[in-house]
């Protein structure tokens, strides 16, 4: 089965694709392409492209990558919806495991917190008046200072 596919070239960091016809089984980097139809430069985003070649090709059957297709339509060689090359979005770990060790609830969680003797003891607790008198002999111990 023939594929039409893109060929690396160019300097590192600065990539170039030609488009080329190659059998599925090879890789485009072996250098055994069937033929070569076009070029692609994704910086300037330019592109050659021998369309008389390329329907050609997909006459006699050879299936372009999701990438060459878009490409395609863009250019109107083919017509049809272009296809999402990009991969779906995974959820994040933390996400997942929040959702795991949620804890089930239980009879205590059911009751409300009004109700629960527990919850009504630390209230009391929290609402002593002690801390109040404190601040108020503080006060009382202080001198009065009068203005010159």
């Amino acid at each position: 089965m023939l594929m039409i596919r893109f060929q690396r070239i160019g300097r590192t960091n600065d990539a170039a694709f030609r488009i080329v016809v190659v059998e599925k089984a090879r890789a485009a980097k072996t250098g055994r392409i069937v033929e070569r139809v076009g070029s692609y430069n994704p910086h300037n985003k330019e592109m050659t492209l021998n369309e008389d070649s390329v329907k050609g090709w997909l006459a006699q059957g050879a299936q372009p990558t999701d990438s060459i297709r878009n490409l395609f339509i863009t250019k109107g060689v083919l017509e049809g919806k272009k296809v999402n090359v990009l991969p779906k979005k995974t959820p994040i770990a933390k996400e997942v495991e929040a959702e795991e060790t949620k804890p089930e609830t239980s009879a205590t969680e059911a009751v409300p917190e009004t109700e629960n003797p527990s919850t009504v003891e630390k209230e009391q607790k929290e609402e002593s008046p002690a801390p109040v008198e404190v601040a108020q002999a503080d006060e009382e111990k202080k001198p009065v200072e009068t203005a010159p």
